[in-house]
């Protein structure tokens, strides 16, 4: 779709996604997705989950982004998980937040589905904020 195609929607939408997620990461999306049988699915989030839904009133963006946490934990999306803490700590959620959620999920999506997603948020939140202070990394220690 050529930017004169696209909707108030997807227009709206892609200025929301790019203030969450970041400029890069949303390139990359759509980069990795043109001419291939992704690129409509990348449209098709931009125009309706995030012009549409990101975009209502009622919720602000810290909030919805807490909510999206919760349900990629549960949905063990790992990938969109990875973009999405990226996209709490731009919305204000902090490091004990989004450690929390993970841990608040775990108590009812299970443990399993908790370790993995504090995998990608200790990746993440490493690679944001840096090491919690006094961690050491244990490879160093033999």
């Amino acid at each position: 779709m050529s930017d004169a195609e696209h909707t108030p929607g997807f227009t709206t939408g892609l200025e929301i996604r790019r203030e969450v997620m970041g400029d890069d990461f949303v390139e990359r999306a759509f980069e990795r997705s043109r001419g291939t049988d992704s690129e409509a699915m990348q449209e098709f989030v931009t125009e309706h989950a995030w012009g549409a839904v990101w975009s209502r009133p009622g919720l602000d963006r810290r909030s919805r982004s807490l909510l999206n946490l919760g349900m990629l934990i549960a949905l063990r999306a790992e990938n969109e998980l990875r973009g999405h803490v990226r996209g709490a700590l731009r919305n204000g959620l902090g490091r004990t937040e989004i450690v929390e959620s993970v841990i608040h999920c775990s108590a009812y999506c299970g443990a399993p589905a908790g370790l993995a997603a504090m995998r990608v948020v200790q990746e993440v939140l490493e690679a944001e904020l840096g090491p919690l202070p006094g961690d050491t990394d244990v490879s160093d220690e033999a």
